[in-house]
């Protein structure tokens, strides 16, 4: 089981893993070692609770399929077990994003200072822009 949050975990079954190669510099190390691991979590099967999975999609965006499997890649390092600690570490941290419940906006009415306030402001703008229009003659 890995932990996600006090009451969220997820079942190491759940998670997919493949190793391929990695592309960049590294010689003939890199042609013949996969040390990039492509991490597949099937969002929609998980037995995460409905609200997260939906925030989760929202959240992962490009990074999920059609089907509703999230992909994430990892290939920073050299080490096979350093990038599968870092695409699991990316999907811990992506589904604590997703746990965390929007607060609700209230709906508030700007007071009646605030409103003044703003009308003051427009005012001395308006009297700024005044001052650079062009004199006419009034005789």
């Amino acid at each position: 089981m890995i932990h996600i949050t006090d009451n969220i975990s997820i079942n190491e079954d759940e998670i997919r893993e493949e190793f391929v190669r990695a592309g960049g510099p590294g010689g003939q190390h890199v042609n013949k070692v996969s040390t990039a691991v492509q991490l597949r979590f099937d969002i929609v099967g998980s037995a995460l609770p409905e609200d997260v999975k939906a925030r989760l999609i929202r959240l992962a965006g490009r990074r999920v399929t059609d089907d509703g499997v999230l992909l994430i890649s990892s290939r920073e390092t050299r080490s096979r077990e350093t990038n599968r600690f870092e695409a699991r570490e990316k999907l811990v941290s992506l589904i604590r994003r997703a746990a965390v419940r929007p607060v609700k906006r209230l709906k508030t009415r700007p007071t009646f200072s605030a409103k003044q306030k703003r009308v003051d402001e427009k005012k001395v703008r308006g009297g700024a822009k005044k001052l650079r229009r062009k004199v006419s003659k009034e005789e």
